[in-house]
């Protein structure tokens, strides 16, 4: 599988709105972009169908075809934790038909963006949980670092984290959270230097957040993604 393992320094930090803008983005490139999120939890009945919001968005993006259901895999009612979730309707997550649903997901297209749920480490079953779903599937990691007090700390530590269990931080990218953040120049350039990974862009605050808008504020790196997977 080619592609990237995008998570985040927290949750509600962008992770969704960087996938879209990047499966934007690379598609225009030339490349059949797949994004999934393996996990989705938060739906709403919407002229009788269940949706996600970020499902959504992530397959108003992608232009290869994929069905909502090949964007998201799993998705649960509640907008909580998806192992709450998923007990509360009386489901399991399960390690093995989870994997099987994201790769033949990614084998629909040849780059696949798999977004995380949460920030790096959320629980997810008995003795697995989203780093062990980043890990198994060996991808190079895309962190989306949300701009606001605090987000240092997350960074390092998030980028810790990814690389204890052996895995590649391919870069990060600057999501504006608050728009009122002192200091943004200073923090990023200090994300720059402790991170020792390229920054793929910083988005600001944007009132309509829609792919082709994200895209216009990435920078993608993906050569050395495409030649390390090769």
């Amino acid at each position: 599988m080619k592609g990237l393992f995008i998570t985040g320094t927290d949750t509600e930090i962008g992770k969704t709105t960087i996938t879209a803008g990047l499966t934007h983005k690379l598609s225009q490139q030339g490349l059949r972009v797949t994004p999934i999120k393996p996990l989705a939890a938060g739906q709403e009945l919407v002229d009788g169908v269940w949706i996600n919001e970020d499902v959504q968005q992530l397959h108003a993006a992608q232009s290869i075809g994929m069905r909502p259901d090949q964007v998201g895999p799993l998705q649960f009612r509640a907008a909580c934790a998806p192992h709450i979730a998923a007990a509360m309707e009386g489901r399991t997550i399960e390690r093995a038909p989870l994997l099987a649903a994201v790769r033949a997901s990614a084998a629909l297209g040849d780059f696949a963006l798999v977004e995380g749920v949460g920030g790096f480490r959320v629980p997810l079953c008995a003795g697995f949980d989203t780093a062990d779903l980043a890990a198994e599937l060996a991808l190079p990691v895309l962190l989306v670092v949300g701009l606001r007090l605090g987000c240092i700390n997350h960074a390092l530590l998030t980028a810790e984290a990814i690389r204890a269990r052996g895995l590649t931080l391919a870069g990060w990218v600057a999501n504006t959270v608050d728009a009122a953040m002192p200091h943004v120049t200073d923090n990023i350039a200090a994300l720059n230097a402790a991170l020792a990974a390229p920054c793929w862009g910083h988005v600001p605050r944007l009132d309509h957040p829609s792919a082709a808008a994200l895209a216009a504020h990435l920078n993608p790196q993906v050569s050395p993604v495409l030649e390390a997977s090769q």
